[in-house]
């Protein structure tokens, strides 16, 4: 038994499949050794849908697919938070819909799938804030309906975690510490993503700050990273669809080898909190976007994703934190001998 601190690897299912089908997606993590995967595209027989959009037997036929597969869902990757914040024409495609109704219809939705899927976490985001203003100038509105949203999945024993992304009012570790230190509620944590600061210009030392900043609201992190061949400058909108130079975690800007060996000191702590909510430990999500990535998905490929994966293990082994892959010891309790 490992002494040494230990993670839950885990990845977006979409990410690995060619054509997003509960099969491929399910072959290809099981076939990688991971247990636990994040929902957000998959195709169940219907077409290919956002998680958010499942019917009742399709959720059916891809629990009996989880259990044929061995796999848990880690996440429930909604993209509750990512509609405008006011209903003003700023020349994006982002929709606006009332918070009361948003709240009641699709954040309520996101809690009912959650517990349908049997996980604790739902993955979101901090609202778009009109194109050409200040995030800063909207955290009061941001603050107050997070932390309805984040109340609504208390009430039913879910934990809410928003990301920082690039073109939300939290696109900053900065701006995320803000907003959790306001929010001040045990339903809500941040996700931290090194990619997603390094699209913007921050530096590694700069993406490593962020993460300072982040880290006293962190509850779980997405593992992607980004080199741009030329040093970007730090800009205040990305556009996302234009992003084609995401690499694996051990050689992008991010300076993850910094930040999971400082992450290896609060695991211990981290997991405790965690667990107090029933979530099962520390999550490193893979997202890679190795053969692209925009403003609501990406891609790796079964090969992309196996090379995430393999990259990811490389950095954990070498600052010495612990996981667990599926081995000989799981074949055999699967064929129940």
């Amino acid at each position: 038994m490992s002494d040494k601190p230990s993670v839950i690897l885990s990845g977006f299912g979409d990410e690995a499949a060619n054509a997003k089908t509960a099969e491929q997606q399910f072959a290809a993590f099981a076939a990688l050794g991971l247990q636990y995967y994040s929902l957000r595209f998959i195709d169940a027989g219907n077409g290919i849908k956002n998680a958010m959009q499942l019917t009742k037997s399709e959720i059916t036929k891809i629990r009996h697919l989880e259990d044929e597969y061995g796999l848990n869902v880690a996440t429930l990757g909604s993209p509750i938070g990512k509609v405008k914040l006011l209903d003003i024409d700023d020349g994006t495609k982002n929709r606006y819909v009332p918070f009361k109704k948003y709240l009641n219809d699709e954040v309520k939705r996101a809690c009912d799938l959650a517990h349908a899927f049997e996980t604790k976490l739902i993955r979101g985001f901090s609202f778009y804030h009109p194109k050409g203003t200040d995030a800063q100038d909207h955290l009061p509105q941001v603050v107050d309906q997070l932390g309805q949203i984040a109340e609504m999945c208390h009430r039913s024993d879910l934990t809410f975690g928003l990301e920082v992304e690039a073109n939300l009012v939290g696109q900053t570790g900065d701006l995320l510490a803000q907003i959790h230190k306001q929010v001040d509620h045990p339903a809500m944590l941040l996700i931290f993503d090194a990619a997603n600061l390094s699209t913007q210009g921050f530096s590694s030392s700069e993406v490593f700050d962020q993460y300072e900043m982040m880290k006293k609201g962190l509850g779980w992190m997405h593992i992607k990273d980004y080199r741009h061949p030329q040093r970007l400058a730090r800009t205040t909108h990305v556009d996302e669809e234009a992003l084609k130079h995401f690499v694996p975690c051990d050689r992008g800007d991010g300076g993850h080898e910094a930040i999971l060996r400082d992450l290896k000191s609060i695991i211990p702590t981290l997991e405790k909190k965690l667990k107090k909510r029933g979530i099962p430990g520390v999550i490193l999500d893979l997202e890679p976007h190795l053969k692209g990535g925009g403003q609501f998905g990406g891609f790796s490929g079964p090969d992309g994703l196996g090379v995430a994966l393999r990259a990811l293990c490389k950095v954990l082994d070498y600052v010495g934190v612990d996981y667990h892959l599926r081995d000989y010891d799981d074949v055999v309790v699967a064929r129940g001998l």
